[in-house]
């Protein structure tokens, strides 16, 4: 007994296609395509959805504050963030080689848009991501610490292929804490990728750690095999309220 289309489909799990089939029915009569172009047709359909319920889901996971593209970055405001630089980047090369990327430069000049931009195109590639911001991985991992399960959690951390750290320096950090970043560095030392924002520059961080020693240490690992991005300019906030008329311009 021949078995129907449908329930072909149904069997196989490809729901993409069962919810369009009328429709690709439809084109392929338009279109006159032969048997093998109606077929990459149907599975381009399927391909299509399944790619996309996974981008959804991995964004879901990546726990991204907002999204953003590196398309709607600004670089006419950002002149100093070098667009080679960023081009290569968001090939994910750096991905597929367990590199970093970290992003420095005053508060609202881009550091964050871009981490998230380049996380965005990870997820869209198939990788693992996840977004944490520095106080968020901090209160996390001192409370795994606390309910001795600390080993389980740095699992997950080390587990993603492209780990987001925002917002470096921000607040010091005490002894513990500055132990517990280090340990998660050291995890994902050339296993997977780190991309990292910070307000300091490579010599406050003896300050930010509370340690020169172990500071020297993070940053011997970090920029191993790093990409470093300075971005200097004025915030993007700062230039909005300024536009609204509710702060003066700058002295020249």
């Amino acid at each position: 007994m021949t078995t129907s289309l449908t329930t072909l489909i149904e069997r196989l799990k490809l729901d993409h296609l069962h919810d369009s089939l009328d429709a690709i029915c439809e084109q392929a009569s338009k279109k006159d395509l032969n048997y093998r172009e109606f077929l990459a047709e149907a599975l381009s359909t399927e391909w299509a959805g399944r790619h996309q319920k996974g981008l959804e889901s991995r964004l879901k996971q990546a726990r991204l504050p907002w999204l953003k593209t590196l398309e709607q970055f600004d670089y006419s405001f950002q002149p100093t963030v070098d667009r080679k630089v960023v081009r290569e980047l968001s090939g994910l090369g750096f991905v597929e080689r367990a590199e970093n990327v970290v992003l420095l430069g005053p508060p609202g000049v881009g550091k964050t848009h871009l981490a998230i931009a380049l996380a965005v195109k990870a997820a869209e590639a198939g990788h693992k991501v996840m977004f944490m911001s520095l106080d968020k991985l901090m209160t996390t991992l001192k409370k795994a610490q606390q309910e001795n399960r600390l080993e389980r959690q740095m699992q997950l951390l080390a587990y993603p292929k492209l780990l987001v750290l925002d917002e470096i320096g921000y607040l010091p950090m005490d002894q513990d804490e500055a132990s517990l970043f280090f340990r998660l560095v050291t995890r994902r030392y050339e296993k997977a990728s780190i991309i990292l924002t910070s307000n300091k520059s490579f010599v406050d961080w003896g300050e930010i750690f509370g340690d020169q020693a172990i500071a020297t240490a993070i940053l011997d690992r970090l920029l191993h095999h790093a990409t470093t991005l300075n971005i200097k300019g004025e915030s993007y906030r700062l230039k909005e309220k300024r536009k609204a008329g509710l702060l003066k311009e700058p002295p020249r």
